[in-house]
């Protein structure tokens, strides 16, 4: 059996990582059986990172390749008869989510006040008491490294979430009123869209990129949509 080693799931959705939450959604939509192993800490990943999954003998590390590799070992039901520009809109489409949203959505957890308010005891609560500071304190310190040699770090608050909503904005209008982004049948990209809203849209933080979604009906339906149809309506 699959094994998904992702962090501990947290605000009643499946993962408080969108990745983590990408793999889990994409095997509950192709039906293959798996085992959820809860992780403290990525150090002993593959690539130091979550999630990654063990098949057999194997590990495979890193969201993108995790399901390359479940598409060729266990068939493509999803992808498999999209047409070449319905590839290209959902690579496009995968980019927004993970690489362009991504980093105001980080910006808004780990450096607005509001956000680390709430990721401060949720991810490091459980720590003896003499880590309690400064293992939090040494995390958003690395948070705002990357940001800053991201390139998103250097900009105002303002301009940060102005980015992060016209990406909101930018998948609103690819969705439309279709049920699932690239049509009446759902696709692997749906898995990555899906985990990256609810990721915005659930967690109990406050942000003008929360507020941004939950504005746009289609985006809020659509999360509903594939909550119900593979997590159940509880």
């Amino acid at each position: 059996m699959i094994r998904l080693h992702q962090f501990k799931r947290q605000w009643g959705i499946a993962n408080p990582s969108p990745f983590c939450m990408k793999v889990e959604t994409y095997l509950r939509m192709t039906g293959l059986a798996y085992e959820v192993i809860e992780e403290a800490s990525p150090l002993n990943a593959p690539k130091k990172k979550l999630p990654y999954i063990d098949d057999g003998e194997k590990a495979i590390p890193d969201s993108g390749f995790i399901i390359d590799y479940l598409k060729a070992s266990y068939g493509n039901p999803l992808d498999g008869g999209l047409s070449r520009a319905q590839q290209g809109e959902a690579h496009l489409m995968r980019r927004l989510c993970e690489e362009s949203l991504l980093w105001p959505v980080v910006y808004s957890r780990w450096i607005d006040d509001r956000g680390w308010s709430v990721i401060k005891p949720a991810f490091f609560g459980a720590l003896p008491p003499v880590l309690r500071e400064a293992v939090p304190w040494l995390a958003q310190r690395r948070v705002k490294r990357m940001l800053w040699l991201q390139g998103v770090g250097r900009h105002r608050r303002e301009e940060i979430y102005r980015l992060g909503i016209e990406d909101l904005a930018a998948l609103a209008a690819c969705l439309g009123d279709k049920p699932f982004l690239l049509g009446a049948a759902p696709a692997s990209i749906d898995a990555a869209a899906y985990a990256s809203l609810a990721n915005i849209i659930a967690p109990p933080i406050a942000s003008p990129l929360k507020d941004y979604a939950l504005s746009q009906e289609n985006v809020v339906a659509y999360c509903e949509r594939m909550r119900e149809r593979y997590y159940g309506a509880a």
